[in-house]
């Protein structure tokens, strides 16, 4: 959280999305295309260690619930990203239509929205089955933007994957978890839809930042109200930056450096190995541990995402 978070991409487009900020595992999306050429494989390297980071971030997000809660965890990193963002991209509040400000409110709420959810589903089951359904949603967006007799095959194959973490009805999981984490993949799909038109009607990372700030709006009150002043404790505020950091600027700076050296494509489906990346950093950071049907289960959905990604560009040549 998902930016945000590492964010799946929307197959099917020909230029791959940039992100921002990464929420749980997902990070805002910008367009640009990126020929293919010789620092290619630095490229990839830039791509896994930003999925790194967002995922241990959201890791180091976990330990910190035992002390703020879920709800104030997600206040502090949205807020500090928030003023970071703001820092960085000084928006013009001038200039703007009220069509312009809708949208970019629509995708605060939707990216605030993502984060709450993300961060109630992590609170309450391990973070690789957390990304494994959150990334259902933006995956179900591309299958039904590429429109191919093929795409019903990787949302089949995903479905297997879902059964398999679901085969004792999700009481390792928790239904409750498993729920957020579903309505944070819904929150993702929005998010996609809703960056891609900010990013049309904002320059640079301007729509972002004014985003974020919603989100950040969204998120204080309930992150107050949970975890009241412990917000303001020394340690809390550390590792909330920390949090920040590792989930938002690190990921976005590596991203946006691997995006000038990979071709769209390859940046996509790398991007599509976020619930696998997800599990190794629950399993380093948090000690949680899967079985054999989780790990398939997760393996699964990432080779249906990837495979959604690839037959989204294929289509997108032919035509």
């Amino acid at each position: 959280m998902t930016n945000p978070s590492s964010q799946t991409p929307t197959p099917g487009a020909q230029s791959a999305p940039v992100p921002g900020t990464a929420a749980a595992g997902r990070s805002p999306l910008r367009t640009v295309t990126a020929p293919a050429g010789p620092g290619s494989l630095g490229g990839i390297g830039l791509v896994l260690a930003g999925s790194l980071s967002v995922q241990f971030g959201s890791a180091v997000a976990a330990l910190l619930f035992p002390r703020a809660g879920a709800l104030g965890v997600v206040a502090l990193r949205v807020a500090i990203a928030a003023v970071l963002l703001l820092i960085v991209s000084r928006p013009r509040l001038r200039g703007h239509s009220r069509t312009d400000w809708a949208v970019a409110v629509a995708f605060g709420v939707a990216l605030g929205g993502m984060n709450i959810l993300f961060y109630q589903a992590i609170d309450r089951i391990p973070l690789g089955p957390a990304v494994t359904l959150e990334v259902l949603g933006p995956l179900l967006l591309s299958v039904v933007v590429a429109r191919r007799a093929l795409s019903l095959v990787w949302a089949g194959l995903a479905l297997v994957g879902v059964f398999l973490l679901g085969q004792s009805g999700f009481g390792e999981l928790s239904l409750a978890g498993a729920g957020f984490a579903l309505g944070a993949g819904a929150m993702w799909a929005a998010y996609i839809v809703c960056n891609a038109r900010a990013g049309a009607r904002f320059p640079r990372l301007e729509g972002l930042a004014v985003a974020m700030s919603v989100a950040a709006l969204m998120s204080l009150p309930l992150g107050i109200g949970s975890a009241g002043t412990t917000l303001l404790q020394p340690g809390v505020l550390g590792l909330g930056l920390a949090v920040a950091l590792l989930s938002s600027g690190v990921p976005y700076s590596l991203e946006l450096l691997a995006l000038r050296r990979l071709p769209a494509p390859t940046f996509a489906v790398l991007m599509s190995l976020a619930p696998a990346i997800a599990a190794l950093a629950g399993f380093l950071v948090l000690g949680q541990t899967l079985s054999l049907p989780q790990c398939l289960a997760i393996a699964l959905v990432v080779a249906a995402s990837a495979g959604a990604v690839r037959t989204g560009e294929a289509a997108r040549k032919r035509e």
